[in-house]
């Protein structure tokens, strides 16, 4: 998946589904935002300390979270593909969530 790093759309940063898992399983994205619901640079920097402190508390396992630093630390990673990011996983989720639901629907009926 792509996401557009700026409003023009002509840089995009790649994220894959392994990256937007890990920011599944350490529940990076929750409460990020700012109280009036702002996703700005702060925002950003606050996830960067989040994920470095987590690798540097890590004494082994935390290649997942390196592997979420090559889209935290894109070069054209800004506020706005911050937002898209968030965007993209949001809706990664509810597509995981849907399909979890499936799979335990049809473990149920059996």
């Amino acid at each position: 998946m792509k996401i557009n790093a700026n409003a023009s759309g002509t840089r995009t940063i790649e994220v894959t589904e392994i990256q937007l898992q890990i920011i599944r399983k350490y529940s990076l994205l929750d409460r990020l935002a700012n109280s009036m619901g702002i996703i700005n640079e702060d925002s950003l920097d606050k996830l960067r300390l989040t994920v470095r402190s987590l690798i540097s508390s890590q004494v082994m396992g935390s290649k997942d979270l390196l592997e979420l630093c090559l889209v935290l630390y894109h070069e054209d990673m800004k506020a706005l593909g911050l937002s898209n990011l968030i965007k993209c996983y949001n809706e990664w989720l509810t597509q995981q969530l849907a399909a979890e639901s499936a799979a335990e629907e049809a473990t149920a009926d059996e």
